[in-house]
């Protein structure tokens, strides 16, 4: 089933996006027009977090581009980044392009599908460019969905605190064996957010940096109560 859902987005790709994509559109159509944009990790592809979406609410479009920077066979990225001073470094002039690049895409998805509610979220990187378009465009997306990832220091000076800030509605998942991206970062996220207004739906598991079948039922419900 899993697979079949894949090709059958694959097919439905159009060429005049930003950023090639997958999709599943809404097992149960409603007037709502809400969609779930996933942003993969570092290194990973946009089949990774798709693979999720048959666990997503049935009345959203799940919605997972393809980052923009190749760091292997099968392997992009949104920037690169290096580890390897034991805290992440990363390339900020491609960090910018690729918010650029999900903020057009974002743009042309609406358009295409009439979406009404956008949730944008990712894994790891994916999370992190997420933190960023949630609080630079909070009249643009609904929710923000940051699963094991990082809020940049950099953004902050350029976030405004207004009323659309304070409507965005954020999930937070991370695990606190974390060894890639520490708990502290979703605890520094959360205290940064709380000053903000917006409403916080924080989680921490006993699980390393990933994804666990926990998580996904936690997000599930919440998607199902975000109105």
């Amino acid at each position: 089933m899993e697979n079949t859902v894949i090709n059958e987005a694959r097919n439905a790709v159009p060429d005049k996006t930003v950023l090639p994509y997958l999709i599943r559109e809404p097992r149960v159509k409603t007037a709502a027009g809400k969609a779930v944009i996933l942003l993969h990790g570092v290194g990973s592809n946009e089949q990774d977090l798709f693979s999720l979406a048959e666990q997503l609410p049935p009345d959203f479009y799940i919605i997972s581009p393809r980052g923009p920077f190749t760091s292997g066979a099968g392997r992009y990225a949104w920037y690169q980044v290096d580890f390897s001073t034991g805290r992440p470094v990363y390339n900020k002039e491609q960090e910018a392009a690729s918010r650029e690049m999900i903020k057009r895409f974002m743009e042309q998805v609406q358009e295409k599908y009439q979406l009404q509610e956008i949730y944008i979220g990712g894994f790891s990187q994916g999370a992190i460019m997420s933190y960023s378009i949630g609080l630079l465009y909070p009249d643009k997306v609904a929710g923000v969905i940051a699963l094991s990832g990082r809020l940049l220091e950099e953004i902050k000076p350029m976030v405004h605190k207004d009323a659309y800030l304070q409507r965005l509605k954020i999930f937070i998942a991370h695990g606190i064996q974390d060894g890639t991206l520490s708990i502290a970062y979703a605890r520094e996220a959360r205290a940064y957010l709380q000053t903000t207004g917006a409403p916080i739906s924080y989680h921490e598991y006993g699980m390393s940096h990933q994804v666990n079948s926990e998580v996904v039922k936690n997000l599930a419900d919440w998607l199902k109560k975000a109105k």
